[in-house]
């Protein structure tokens, strides 16, 4: 493909790096791949070699290693080596991310898990404006391709530290040859221990230096903060900045592995953006960037905020699921398990009853109650597929997580600032906050989604009161959505700020959804993104996949192993379809409702059950 040249070629200042890589680790801090006034300044640089039982997919763990119980343990509890903190991290995210139950299909049916022996680069960048860095990493395999140079980027799911995409892009391109860059987008696990003042360094250890924490907020004093809620930079507005840099990156690295084949640059190197969920919103911010700069978009069940009929954003839905869907799921039949219904009804019930009595809904008993808050949820858009499998999320809690975080994050407040009071901390038995462990702030780097409670970090909730305990707080987040109070108008100024535009004319984009996506549903994302990009006559196309939800890792339950189908294998057939294109060899997939079929209780998934099109 021909492309307008948008950067001038990478001025590599020294090739000590990739000559140092030949020993094993090797850190430098100067800044690099300086471009004119649009310079983007990588620090805290550092590279590393993976091979033989340490390759870069897995760090040796393979299928087996990956489906332990439990992780990989460090030798010292407390003060864990780098080398140990990554394979731990990569466990993690690889069980968060992918189904690698037995009968799931993955190695086998579909995806890889083959040793991918390489280098690893590593670095800070900070896009303009922010005051808090993002991780980026390049993964170079051995057997890169340099007749046919290609990177895939990509960016972190949820708010996953910056391994958070390994089974999405790593899994797809590293054993095609291409380097694969990774970005946390301003999010991740870097948390900061405020009681005793350590943060996490550069290679994701503890660190008490607080100038080599890689995250350090600003007037925090107790509990923990962490980059997604407390940088003050609302990164999801930055999100394509933060994929684009990721894969500015990746040009240096390349030329400093391949030293002989400098220059690397965006005229001569394929680049394919690839991520789901918040990833997937990421890479689609990144399609509405200037420049000729990228080749094709793959975006799995996207997070993504438009100004469209029909769309959402997350904070709306999510603060609405958080007070309402508890209450509505007692109307609803068959319910996937877990949440065992026998455990949450009575919250749930209470609920209901809490509700009624703020005027949130009708009804004099609990079946009138839980049917109107149902019907309210369907007539703001809510499908029963979507509100089947939302279930899981309601059960664990996930809807208030993400909305306390999210109302940080938008609003801009620091750690000890949160307008509806809640705070995160380590907890005792009754759950009041206490100071956190060695121990556990070992594993935060490694374990932590990048969204509390998780990882030895709790979500204190100080408005907590009454026979629904977490109604005050909920109430207080829903009104930063709706009201018009100072906060609730911060919160609302830093929805605007991450609003999508339209992707770059003539760039092929593929969006795939599962049509039951509980999570980030796809009638308040995908559809309303696609339909306004057709009619704007770009070049996208949407698979919609039946009996997909959003949380492939959670296919492990039988249940839903039983009811539905995992979503990664149409994000990699997507990107099959747009790398043979891209080479001229096929056409773009068209849109397509995909009719998959369940495999039931106690089956191994097939091809047949997935009816990926041809």
């Amino acid at each position: 493909m021909t492309k307008t040249r948008m950067l001038r070629p990478l001025c590599l200042a020294t090739l000590a790096l990739s000559l140092a890589a030949c020993a094993g680790n090797a850190t430098r801090s100067d800044p690099a791949s300086m471009r004119g006034d649009d310079a983007t300044m990588f620090s805290a640089q550092r590279t590393s070699l993976h091979r033989g039982d340490d390759d870069l997919l897995t760090a040796g763990l393979g299928l087996a290693g990956l489906q332990a119980m439990t992780p990989p343990t460090f030798a010292d509890p407390e003060r864990p080596l780098a080398a140990e903190a990554r394979r731990r991290a990569l466990w993690a995210n690889w069980r968060g991310i992918a189904d690698l139950a037995p009968g799931g299909g993955y190695g086998t049916l579909y995806g890889s898990l083959a040793s991918v022996p390489g280098r690893e680069f590593h670095a800070l960048a900070t896009v303009p404006g922010a005051s808090q860095p993002h991780r980026v990493l390049v993964q170079v395999p051995d057997g890169f391709d340099r007749t046919r140079r290609c990177i895939v980027v990509t960016a972190s799911s949820g708010s996953r530290g910056i391994y958070g995409a390994i089974a999405v892009a790593g899994a797809w391109g590293l054993p095609k040859g291409c380097a694969v860059a990774y970005t946390d987008k301003g999010a991740g696990t870097d948390y900061f221990d405020a009681d005793a003042g350590i943060g996490i360094a550069a290679d994701g250890t503890p660190s008490a230096d607080r100038a080599q924490a890689v995250f350090e907020p600003e007037d925090a004093e107790q509990g923990v903060a962490f980059k997604h809620a407390h940088s003050g930079d609302n990164p999801e507005a930055d999100w394509g900045r933060h994929v684009r840099q990721a894969a500015e990156f990746a040009l240096q690295a390349l030329g400093e592995a391949y030293p002989d084949d400098a220059p690397f640059d965006f005229d001569s190197t394929r680049v394919i953006a690839v991520g789901i969920s918040n990833g997937g919103g990421a890479v689609l911010r990144a399609a509405e960037l200037e420049g000729d700069w990228l080749d094709a978009v793959v975006a799995g069940e996207p997070s993504i905020h438009v100004d469209a009929p029909g769309a959402r954003s997350l904070y709306d839905y999510t603060t609405e699921a958080a007070l309402l869907m508890p209450c509505a799921l007692l109307a609803v039949d068959n319910l996937p398990q877990p949440p065992l219904t026998a455990q949450v009804a009575p919250l749930w019930t209470a609920r209901c009853a809490s509700l009624r009595a703020a005027g949130l809904v009708e009804g004099n008993d609990t079946a009138a109650q839980s049917r109107s808050a149902l019907d309210t949820l369907r007539t703001h858009g809510w499908t029963d597929g979507a509100l089947r499998a939302g279930a899981l999320s309601a059960g664990f809690d996930l809807w208030r997580a993400i909305a306390t975080t999210y109302a940080s994050a938008y609003g801009r407040f620091n750690a000890d600032a949160h307008p509806c009071g809640y705070r995160y901390a380590a907890q005792g038995p009754d759950g009041s906050p206490r100071p956190a462990t060695a121990t556990e702030r070992a594993a935060w780097w490694s374990d932590g989604s990048g969204i509390p409670p998780g990882a030895g970090v709790g979500l204190v909730d100080t408005r907590m009161a009454g026979g629904d305990p977490l109604l005050p707080g909920l109430q207080c987040l829903r009104a930063l959505n709706d009201g018009d109070d100072a906060a609730a108008r911060r919160v609302q100024a830093g929805i605007a700020e991450t609003r999508a535009g339209l992707p770059r004319a003539g760039l092929p984009v593929v969006v795939v959804h599962g049509a039951d996506d509980g999570l980030i549903p796809m009638a308040f994302t995908s559809t309303p993104y696609v339909g306004w990009a057709q009619a704007a006559g770009r070049d996208v196309r949407l698979w919609q996949v039946a009996n997909a939800q959003h949380f492939d890792g959670f296919l492990g339950l039988p249940d839903y192993a039983a009811r539905y189908v995992p979503l990664l294998p149409y994000v990699y057939a997507a990107l099959d379809r747009v790398d043979a294109h891209l080479d001229g060899e096929a056409a773009l997939p068209v849109d397509a409702a995909i009719a998959t079929t369940p495999r039931g209780a106690g089956k191994a998934l097939d091809s047949t059950h997935l009816a990926i099109p041809e």
